[in-house]
């Protein structure tokens, strides 16, 4: 795997305007990025703005003080979820067609701030977790948001990440717990089942799933778990002055390459399939 420059597709601003969100559509023909200015910019696959539109306040009459947490594309690529901190997830629909006309079809007010979201593969809902360490379903069919499990001392919810089919997802608070829960099989069956998988050594805050689970924070440590929990392997930069906290991450479709991001460097991983082994394959400073 290789990475390189292509490309400015947002130029900076006059002012800090901190790049808050960023997401592609699982049929890679839109990006969305959204900074501090509320502001959505769609994107093609080639890089060129297409569209934009400014997002809402949770309560029209009242403040804009509020910042988009995450944004999540639906499986089909039609709808973009908005999660902000002023309580409140949108659903918008944009059609597939850059002239079709934008609309909000779902919305989910919550009693607490929004602080991360995901849209799992093949479901017509979205999981987000919030502020008082609940993790929520939102279902787009019923309108309704319902509980999938809230952590025992109501710790901050800080990650999500999906497992590869959608079926699992795992959740990183901020007391260091990683939890993982299973949708039932099918629509009508067994209900969800939730348990901890892990008590991380530091904060959660980068979280993924491919051929395993991967998780780092701000003790610069990067751990590769399986899905019962096992450390299978650990890279430890806790003595290394350059290195800065890990803040987030992400797994190639196939899952066998993870890229964690940290504050100027991206850190490459592969699955050696021989070795059956992860290794760090090279490191991308950032200017």
């Amino acid at each position: 795997m290789q990475l390189r420059y292509l490309k400015t597709v947002l130029p900076p601003g006059d002012g800090l305007q901190k790049v808050t969100s960023l997401c592609w559509a699982a049929n890679n023909s839109k990006m969305a990025a959204v900074t501090t200015d509320k502001v959505v910019y769609l994107f093609d696959d080639n890089g060129e703005r297409k569209d934009k539109f400014k997002t809402k306040p949770a309560d029209a009459s009242g403040s804009a003080n509020y910042i988009v947490r995450a944004m999540a594309f639906s499986p089909d690529s039609t709808k973009l979820a908005i999660a902000q901190s002023d309580n409140i997830v949108f659903i918008y629909r944009l059609g597939e067609s850059w002239t079709d006309k934008k609309s909000i079809c779902n919305k989910f007010l919550q009693s607490s701030p929004i602080t991360c979201m995901i849209w799992p593969r093949g479901r017509d809902d979205v999981v987000f977790g919030l502020a008082d360490g609940k993790v929520k379903l939102g279902m787009l069919k019923t309108g309704k948001a319902y509980t999938l499990y809230a952590h025992p001392d109501s710790s901050y919810v800080v990650s999500l990440a999906a497992s590869p089919n959608g079926q699992a997802v795992v959740c990183g608070h901020i007391d260091g717990a990683i939890y993982r829960f299973t949708f039932p099989q099918e629509e009508g069956g067994a209900g969800l089942s939730s348990s901890q998988l892990v008590q991380h050594s530091s904060v959660p805050y980068a979280l993924g799933w491919g051929a395993c689970i991967a998780a780092a924070g701000n003790d610069n440590r990067v751990v590769f778990y399986d899905t019962n929990g096992r450390e299978l392997q650990v890279f430890d930069y806790s003595n290394d002055e350059a290195v800065r906290e890990f803040t987030s991450c992400s797994f190639n479709p196939s899952g066998d390459t993870a890229a964690f991001g940290s504050y100027n460097r991206f850190y490459i991983y592969t699955l050696n399939a021989t070795r059956k082994a992860w290794e760090q394959i090279f490191t991308l400073p950032l200017p």
